[in-house]
């Protein structure tokens, strides 16, 4: 099975190295040196990793006949993908690969069917599950504990305690300017 586990930024320097943008809880495993990652556009690869290095954390990597700053300058938006067994699960049992997540249906903690998951959207600052509804509408539920407490593979089910206006827009609450008190006036 193949995971993408990385996607190449701009050109750091003028010796070949690139920024990457993480996509894997593993990258001391998957994007070591040594590594041969099958790459989108299939094009510009595959790539080898010659070094890696973290600078201003942010990873750098350097990868086999990329010589140059231009050379690092036309990988840039490539997709790293590597090969991995679909039986392997990550270490960390809070950590799941995409492809555990999707088709998972999502309920609420009271039982109430949500819909499937679609689509894992990796962001900067935190993962989405974009669950497809029984009506085609999606709905994007941010991966973080508080939101979606249980993963239970063995049930294939996400169990997730929304918070109000997160399902259903008439239930959201609306946020009022700051609070006036006797001192402000």
């Amino acid at each position: 099975m193949q995971l993408v586990v990385a996607r190449i930024g701009r050109a750091h320097g003028i010796k070949g190295e690139v920024t990457v943008e993480v996509r894997t809880d593993e990258p001391e495993l998957r994007l070591a040196p040594g590594a041969v990652l099958a790459t989108d556009p299939s094009s510009t690869g595959p790539l080898t990793i010659a070094t890696g290095r973290v600078h201003s954390g942010r990873l750098l990597l350097r990868f086999e006949g990329v010589g140059d700053r231009t050379a690092a300058e036309a990988l840039r938006n490539t997709l790293l993908i590597a090969e991995v067994d679909p039986e392997e699960v990550p270490e960390d049992p809070e950590e799941f690969y995409d492809h555990q997540l999707i088709d998972l249906d999502v309920v609420t903690r009271d039982g109430t069917a949500v819909g499937r998951i679609a689509e894992v959207s990796h962001l900067p600052y935190q993962d989405l599950l974009i669950v497809r509804k029984p009506d085609g509408s999606e709905v994007m539920i941010p991966f973080v504990t508080e939101i979606v407490p249980e993963i239970d593979l063995e049930e294939q089910r996400a169990v997730i305690d929304p918070p109000p206006g997160l399902l259903d827009d008439s239930q959201a609450e609306i946020a009022t300017g700051r609070a006036t008190t006797a001192e402000d006036s």
